[in-house]
């Protein structure tokens, strides 16, 4: 929906079905009900997460037609899309495989490809529309040298580039403009706004440049124009939240670099002070314990007294050294609804939220807001309600929020 914010809504990544008949069909669940509990009177936009297969079935010409006309029947449109997860995402182990193929992969270049050239035929005339990518790789893939690393950087960046050539063709052509955004987490190849920022200066840009140049017959300037115009920073909250990035300070460098924000995911993390006091601790690490489960990765980021951070790529990890005395603060990677500010004796990374959110609410910085819990499926029992109803809370607190 329109706020005088940006575009809100949420990722329809909190719904399974791999297939685009599965996926409409919950869809045509739960959107009506959410669009009349939080937008009852005006156009209701759809955060649109496709896997692969679904996005195959829905790039036809007969599935497409009926979608639009259903969105147009409901009031709905589609302004963004995830496309992050490429395969099955519920029901099944995910973890590490979030991230596969990744972006060294021809298969993530078409899946992507695709993706927006859905994206250009759902959009309203005259709306921007942006899709969140994986940050390239997961770096326990390619850990093994710095030269294997770098590899897998410069792959990953020459088939983005493709992204770009086809974004640039299409604007020019008098499509959308649409955007990529790169959106760092813990463990990615790219995962705070560091590694962000540096590989935007110091690898697409050098990549990039001439080889848009070379395409197109443009000049530098037009190049990095492009560029910056169609490679973002999408901005997932939980994310920054993990690793302990303040969000005036990712902002501030971001523009002093001249580089652009997609697109943020309104999340929130689990974190806890870590007591010294091991009878204290063990209530802390059992809590914790409720959220281990087997589907997705939940990696937990440790600070220490001195300020460093330490990384375990998933919560058995951090549990097996939950006593490590060094340790006082945990932040855990499992998404929890964005109106709660605690579970029990767990704190989330909400106060990020609203930090994040009153920035926007200054100078937005972002064309689009997308709410994304998707562990609803995996959630504890004590902090699961109807999952329309869950969604529409979460939507209504952050209109709250951006009001007020």
């Amino acid at each position: 929906m329109q706020t005088p914010y940006g575009q809100l809504s949420y990722c329809s990544n909190i719904h399974p079905g791999e297939s685009w008949t599965d996926h409409f069909q919950q869809l045509q669940l739960h959107v009506p009900v959410i669009k009349q509990q939080v937008s009852p009177h005006q156009p209701f936009g759809i955060g649109l997460r496709l896997a692969n297969t679904a996005s195959l079935e829905l790039a036809k010409e007969e599935p497409l037609t009926a979608f639009r006309q259903w969105l147009q029947e409901n009031d709905c449109y589609v302004f963004t899309m995830n496309g992050f997860p490429y395969g099955s995402f519920h029901d099944t182990v995910v973890k590490d495989q979030v991230h596969a193929p990744d972006w060294t992969s021809p298969d993530r270049v078409a899946y992507t490809i695709r993706l927006f050239r859905i994206l250009a035929a759902l959009l309203p005339e005259g709306m921007e529309g942006s899709i969140s990518t994986s940050p390239l790789s997961y770096k326990y893939w390619c850990n093994r040298c710095e030269e294997e690393k770098n590899s897998v950087t410069e792959s990953a960046t020459l088939n983005i580039l493709l992204i770009v050539e086809q974004l640039v063709k299409i604007h020019r052509g008098g499509g959308p403009l649409m955007h990529l955004d790169i959106e760092p987490e813990p463990d990615g190849l790219l995962e705070n706004s560091a590694e962000y920022i540096d590989w935007f200066r110091h690898t697409l840009m050098p990549a990039g440049i001439p080889f848009l140049q070379d395409k197109f017959r443009v000049d530098e300037a037009t190049a990095v124009a492009w560029l910056k115009n169609h490679i973002r920073l999408c901005y997932d909250v939980c994310h920054f939240a993990l690793v302990y990035e303040n969000p005036t300070d990712v902002l501030r460098q971001m523009e002093a670099y001249g580089l652009k924000t997609g697109k943020i995911q309104i999340s929130a993390a689990l974190k806890s002070a870590m007591p010294t006091d091991t009878d204290k601790r063990k209530i802390v690490l059992d809590a914790f314990r409720q959220f281990e489960e087997p589907v997705y990765l939940h990696q937990v980021i440790a600070q220490t007294a001195s300020g460093s951070l330490i990384h375990y790529p998933d919560l058995p990890q951090a549990l097996a050294d939950g006593y490590n005395q060094e340790v006082n603060q945990w932040r855990s990677h499992f998404h929890v609804p964005v109106f709660l500010d605690r579970y029990e004796v767990l704190e989330s990374t909400q106060s990020d939220i609203l930090d994040v959110l009153q920035l926007q609410r200054q100078q937005p910085f972002a064309p689009h807001l997308e709410v994304e819990t998707y562990t609803w499926d995996v959630l504890p029992s004590g902090l699961k309600q109807e999952i329309a109803a869950s969604v529409s809370r979460e939507l209504q607190w952050v209109k709250q929020v951006l009001e007020f």
